[in-house]
């Protein structure tokens, strides 16, 4: 038997083992480098990816290493004896054959495609080659039956209101950061709003990211549960919480892969809100030129993939079409965005007008589930708890309930203006080049780097006026950022002036 080592290797959701090519128990030779092996002990088995290691001081000839997501899941103390034998592979690949030579997969295959997977018992090679032959072509039904066999893998909340509310933005604006000033709002209304949300994955920030800087994110289920009974909401780290975890396991492939079909978003949106006990949600769907969605007829598709399949899980789905033409607020990046929220629940002077209109947009079309309220109430009684302070009372009952934290996070010090190259209006705001010079400068790894915008569309600049400044806390960072933004700040400016937009975004 080899005795276990644990390495301190972040392999991403995937589970691997090294093995020393020198090895006297079994003959590396026997175990094909990249193929998967079966480690077991105890009862407790795990599927692993192999690597054959030649460097002498990583792995001792009799030591079997573990990533560390192989580790956690083996559930085996380090030292402990364990043997290993080539893995067969999972049934269920059968099935993702079937798939690429385009047959129509049931609810069984998929439910036993999507437990495997959740099992680690899928490379990353072969969970890719049912994301492409899934990306090919996902029935309606398809779409329905892998979300389904999403939300029913891993933890599945329930709560005693009849009534648990919730949002999401598919997301590609940057600084669109609304969770933050909606989730205190309906909450100071009464509903209950247990928001799980996730970290940056190709963003500057996610929600959960601008929330950590002002509390803790990672609760487990009794924390989670114990702030939303008392504070009517939370904005946890939904990865912590164990939520849908092959979704995650597959953003895992789909990202590096830039696989982003309708389909799969849908299935993987509704399966974290039903495994996360929701009854009621809004999805915000921006629609823009740099946006995920770029016209209004992708937009109308999505939103019946929602209905279809909300209506089929009995998840009352309601869909929100906003401008996505440009970042929103100021902030791109977690202390960035964390302080306009802030400032919008706080009615600070100077507080982004177009977070806070967009904010209590979405928020009132979230009251108007209750069904004590009278119809078409929500938007002023969202207006309502927001200006009297009301909001901000309730932000400040979740952070304490989540743990407040005790650093004080500021926006990093090394910092540069963009200046507009001409005079004129600005007509055009690429949000994906704007997200990525945010990344370079460090966000949301950093959590003081971003972007702060000084200018949006419609404004008037001359040439040499700041459009944005870049924050940073390490130099290379802060080179990587100014670099890229000289090649192209992101911005369109152009000598006449433009049509003005209404806000949904229609001239």
């Amino acid at each position: 038997m080899l005795r276990l080592r644990r390495l301190s290797i972040d392999t991403n959701r995937e589970n691997v083992a090294f093995l020393a090519r020198n090895c006297p128990v079994y003959r590396p030779a026997e175990f094909q480098a990249l193929n998967k092996i079966e480690i077991q002990q105890n009862g407790r088995r795990i599927l692993a990816v192999l690597n054959i290691v030649d460097e002498p001081g990583m792995i001792a000839p009799d030591e079997l290493g573990l990533a560390e997501q192989a580790f956690r899941q083996l559930g085996l103390p380090e030292g402990e004896r364990v043997e290993i034998a080539p893995a067969s592979p999972p049934q269920s690949l059968e099935s993702v054959r079937r798939k690429i030579g385009g047959a129509q997969l049931t609810q069984a295959e998929i439910t036993a495609i999507i437990q495997d997977i959740a099992a680690s018992r899928y490379s990353k090679t072969e969970i890719a080659a049912f994301l492409i032959a899934s990306a090919r072509f996902l029935s309606a039904d398809e779409v329905l039956n892998l979300t389904r066999a999403m939300a029913d893998v891993g933890n599945r909340l329930s709560w005693a209101d009849p009534v648990v509310v919730d949002k999401h933005c598919i997301g590609g604006i940057p600084g669109n950061r609304t969770s933050m000033i909606v989730v205190p709002i309906v909450a100071a209304h009464g509903l209950m709003m247990p928001k799980t949300s996730s970290r940056a994955i190709t963003s500057a920030a996610g929600t959960a990211d601008s929330m950590e800087v002002l509390a803790r994110v990672d609760l487990g289920i009794a924390e989670m549960r114990n702030v939303v009974e008392k504070a009517r909401g939370c904005l946890v780290w939904g990865g912590h919480v164990n939520l849908s975890p092959a979704d995650d396991i597959l953003i895992s492939v789909e990202r590096p892969l830039a696989i982003d079909t309708q389909e799969q978003l849908v299935a993987s949106i509704l399966s974290k809100k039903l495994a996360a006990g929701s009854t009621h949600l809004l999805v915000d769907i921006p629609v823009g030129p740099t946006a995920k969605v770029r016209s209004l007829a992708e937009a109308i598709r999505l939103r019946k993939l929602f209905e279809f399949v909300g209506d089929r899980v009995g998840l009352q789905v309601e869909i929100e079409f906003t401008d996505g033409r440009q970042p929103v607020g100021r902030g791109i990046g977690p202390v960035l965005e964390a302080r306009d929220a802030m400032a919008v629940l706080a009615n600070a002077h100077g507080a982004p007008q177009d977070l806070k209109e967009k904010s209590l947009l979405l928020a009132g079309r979230i009251i108007d589930f209750d069904p004590a309220l009278r119809g078409g109430g929500g938007h002023a009684r969202a207006r309502e708890i927001l200006e009297s302070g009301q909001a901000l009372a309730a932000m400040e009952r979740i952070i304490d309930g989540q743990g407040r934290n005790p650093v004080r996070q500021v926006p990093g010090e090394l910092t540069a203006e963009i200046p507009a190259p001409s005079s004129g209006w600005i007509t055009a705001i690429d949000c994906f080049r704007i997200g990525r010079i945010a990344r370079l400068a460090g966000a949301p790894m950093d959590k003081g780097a971003g972007i702060d915008l000084l200018a949006k569309l419609d404004d008037k600049v001359e040439r040499g006026q700041p459009l944005y400044r870049i924050h940073a806390c390490f130099q290379s960072d802060f080179r990587f950022a100014c670099d890229l933004a000289a090649d192209s700040s992101g911005y369109g400016i152009d000598d006449r002036e433009p049509p003005r937009y209404g806000a949904g975004g229609a001239p």
